[in-house]
């Protein structure tokens, strides 16, 4: 039996090559975006999955105002938690970002990804450890754990355990190499348990939000108990005492500061990768929408795919009525035709899977660098998931077009008027029109995707940063130095000095901020009894001037001025309406206890990815607030354009013999870094063009097949037509009329889900587009043009046909 099938299902492939073709190359592009999409959720999903603590381990995020969530915690909940926490099993202090300084083992250097944290990190990511154990890897301030790759870079084949090493001025005792087995939230090269003074120093201040803190939970469903009790003490120790110093009531400080008691919202593990409210660990934030349109639009390419060949083969079937009808005459069972059917539908299915996957295998490298990740294929999972897109590929596929022709009445096919039956022609108009919705989503979708990141890429965003270079500029003074500000101030003015000389340098300074990146600093100033938030923006002369940052009044600092480095200061225009101020110049504010005068208002610039809001900004000279200067952590050197080259060339030798001779050169044009933060969105866009393109081609196999096999079915009507004087013009209309239709119901379908669904995704932005009609006009237009290209152009070779061909037996 199943050698017959395969006879069977040879010939209709010897007879149908082209349909064939199009019926495999359809399946296989849908089924292979469908693995891209699945690749990518696996990989995602992966992260902490590992983590035997996933459930139990939470990270404390801090809601500091309304919008406002800080990945960083104030040090001084450490003496409660010692105490009043009986749902605690333990609780970790850390700093929830990587350190990538240089360690050094006798003569061999390495940049390691460092973290710095409490003892007992290691219960909070169990990672396997290789040599020394987790309880005494962190035991004191001198201690470092390291992992294996870092091991094998460092040491090579020597045993690391007890060997010495230096790091950021002082010596380390490697205690412990442990290994890395899976994704994580935080995967570092290093651990070092440094963090202890810095907490100590801030265990009495209730307004310092430092440090990333961990709690593990004897059971996980105490986490609102924890929050709650967190909550108050904040409100405690916060909001009573400072009215109480203030000598004012809690609800008349709560009004006059305008923002609520610190609230906390306490995360998994297993959620914190695509489900956090900030991007709390080093090892970043995975982007959950975009994982979701990848998945959907794959899943939607598949359907389209399966659309697709369910038409070809209840079209096809047409073809094959005589044959089904023979075989039910010899004694073949209904049941016995399905199989048959779902077999052909199984191996159609299988090469197209091979196919796929080396589609898959082909792109997979120029996906991975669209992702930045390091896919591949493996894993039961993944070929779990396989088998199951297999099985249900040739459920859907296989079982319609089987049922279809199994109904096939014996008599009247045999008698040959089974072309004139309307049986199976709502099923594949119904599919058709699917196909029509399917398109017209990615091609409006794509139109408006398009719009919002050129309206990004063409936005004001308030400076300029062509031809400015941002170098990587570190701090090397340990704090607790003495003349620890002095030294800082004088390396970096010898750094400004040197480098202003160098030929085609035009300007150099700084600021302790990033561009696309923000501030690492905020704080609250208070002005007439309205509390402001704000970033704090510490500048160097020339900075904003520089940048091409202009103002919407008053005047830049200058050096010319010697208070404009003692009490003056600079505030951005969102602040200046959040301090209802209309008239803010030569008004004063108190800022951490400093009373500054304002001098200047900034028109409002983009720091963060153009996506989010400006926030309110204050700059200040680092001498102001002497402290900020440690916060910078690049030098902007504005260069001349004509010879570009040799002058970054004469800046790396100067920094390299003068600045930094361990750590490699590192810059990047600001222009170009800033256009990074919305890089994730530019991808969106090429990602939903690349797909429109496969979509539409999927949705012409499929109307050219089925136009071609409908008009096929009409050729004796159109060659009685001719032969009654029908013109060439009106035969045209009469069979194109249909698939027009079938368009236009096809488009109205898809219109409301692709406003909705990309009007969601705007939401993305502060500064977005508005929806107009435009895309919805261009893509029917787009649609209706293809469809008649492809319909007409298949009925006007019907319109050519020999008449006596299809007549001389009548």
């Amino acid at each position: 039996m199943l050698k017959n099938w395969l006879h069977l299902f040879l010939y209709q492939i010897k007879n149908n090559k082209l349909f064939t073709a199009l019926n495999v190359l359809g399946l296989s592009i849908g089924i292979a975006g469908l693995i891209f999409a699945i690749l990518y959720w696996n990989d995602e999903q992966s992260y902490n999955a590992w983590n035997p603590n996933k459930d139990k381990v939470f990270q404390s995020i801090s809601q500091v105002a309304p919008d406002m969530y800080w990945a960083s915690n104030v040090a001084a909940l450490k003496t409660y938690f010692e105490k009043d926490f009986p749902e605690l099993e333990a609780y970790c202090y850390l700093e929830n970002w990587y350190y990538e300084e240089l360690v050094q083992y006798k003569s061999k250097k390495e940049i390691l990804k460092i973290t710095d944290s409490q003892n007992k990190f290691f219960e909070f990511f169990p990672f396997p450890f290789v040599k020394g154990s987790p309880k005494t890897a962190l035991k004191d301030n001198a201690s470092m754990a390291i992992s294996t790759k870092a091991a094998e870079r460092l040491f090579g084949n020597e045993d690391p355990i007890g060997k010495e090493v230096r790091y950021s001025g002082r010596t380390f005792v490697i205690r412990g190499v442990y290994e890395i087995t899976g994704k994580s939230s935080l995967m570092p090269e290093a651990v070092t348990n440094l963090i202890e003074p810095k907490i100590q120093e801030n265990i009495n201040h209730w307004g310092n939000f430092n440090h990333g803190l961990l709690l593990k939970l004897k059971n996980p469903g105490d986490a609102p108990k924890v929050v709650a009790r967190m909550e108050k003490i904040m409100f405690e120790n916060r909001v009573v005492r400072w009215a109480k110093e203030e000598g004012i009531s809690v609800d008349e400080w709560l009004k006059k500061n305008g923002q609520q008691s610190t609230m906390f919202t306490l995360e998994p593990l297993s959620k914190s990768r695509l489900h956090s409210v900030t991007d709390g660990f080093a090892e970043g934030k995975g982007n959950y929408q975009f994982l979701m349109i990848m998945l959907g639009l794959s899943i939607l390419i598949l359907i389209l795919s399966i659309v697709n060949y369910i038409n070809l083969a209840t079209a096809n079937a047409i073809k094959r009525a005589k044959e089904v009808g023979v075989r039910k005459i010899i004694g073949a069972s209904k049941m016995n035709i399905i199989k048959q059917f779902i077999f052909e539908t199984t191996l159609i299915t299988l090469l197209s899977i091979l196919l796929s996957l080396v589609i898959v295998e082909l792109s997979l490298p120029y996906y991975n660098e669209f992702l930045n990740k390091k896919l591949i294929i493996h894993g039961e999972q993944f070929y779990l998931q396989l088998i199951l897109i297999f099985f249900f590929t040739i459920a859907v596929a296989g079982i319609f077009p089987a049922i279809y022709v199994s109904n096939f009445e014996t008599l009247k096919v045999l008698k040959g008027n089974f072309g004139r039956s309307k049986s199976g022609i709502w099923l594949r108009n119904g599919m058709l029109v699917m196909q029509f919705a399917i398109a017209t989503f990615f091609i409006i979708g794509s139109y408006i995707v398009y719009q919002q990141v050129q309206f990004l890429n063409t936005k004001d965003l308030g400076f300029k940063g062509e031809q400015v270079l941002s170098i990587r500029y570190r701090n090397i003074y340990d704090w607790k130095q003495k003349d620890y500000k002095q030294k800082l101030f004088s390396r970096y003015y010898m750094i400004k000095d040197q480098v202003s000389k160098i030929k085609g340098v035009e300007q150099v300074s700084t600021g302790a901020f990033d561009f696309g990146n923000g501030s690492g600093s905020s704080s609250s100033f208070d002005y007439n009894g309205i509390t402001v938030q704000g970033q704090n923006m510490g500048i160097d002369f020339g900075m904003l001037e520089m940048m091409k940052i202009g103002l919407k009044e008053g005047r830049y600092l200058t050096e010319k001025l010697a208070s404009d480095t003692i009490n003056k200061m600079l505030i951005n225009e969102t602040s200046m309406k959040l301090m209802k101020e209309k008239n803010p110049l030569g008004k004063e504010v108190e800022w951490n206890g400093n009373k500054l005068k304002i001098v200047g208002v900034v028109k409002d610039f983009n720091l963060y990815s153009p996506q989010a809001e400006v926030p309110p900004m204050v700059f200040f000279h680092f001498k102001t607030i002497d402290w900020m200067l440690q916060n910078a952590s690049r030098i902007h050197v504005k260069v001349d354009g004509k010879n570009m080259e040799q002058t970054i060339a004469d800046i790396e030798k100067f920094w390299t013999k003068n600045v930094d001779s361990e750590y490699p050169f590192e810059y990047d044009f600001v222009d170009k870094a800033y256009a990074r933060t919305y890089e994730a969105y530019v991808k969106q866009r090429n990602l939903f063009s690349l797909l429109n393109v496969i979509v539409i081609l999927i949705a012409i196999f499929g109307l050219f097949a089925l136009a071609s096999y409908s008009i096929q079915r009409r050729m004796k009507e159109i060659a009685i037509r001719k032969t009654l004087g029908a013109e060439t013009n009106v035969l045209l209309k009469e069979l194109s009329k249909q698939y027009v239709f079938f368009c236009i119901i096809g488009f109205l379908i898809a219109v409301f889900p692709v406003y909705y669904l990309l009007e969601k995704w705007l939401e993305n932005f502060a500064s977005r587009i508005e929806i107009s009609f435009v895309p919805f006009v261009v893509g029917f237009v787009v649609l209706l043009i293809l469809t008649l290209i492809v319909v007409l152009s298949r009925a006007y070779q019907a319109t050519r046909l020999d008449v006596l061909k299809y007549l001389k037996y009548e």
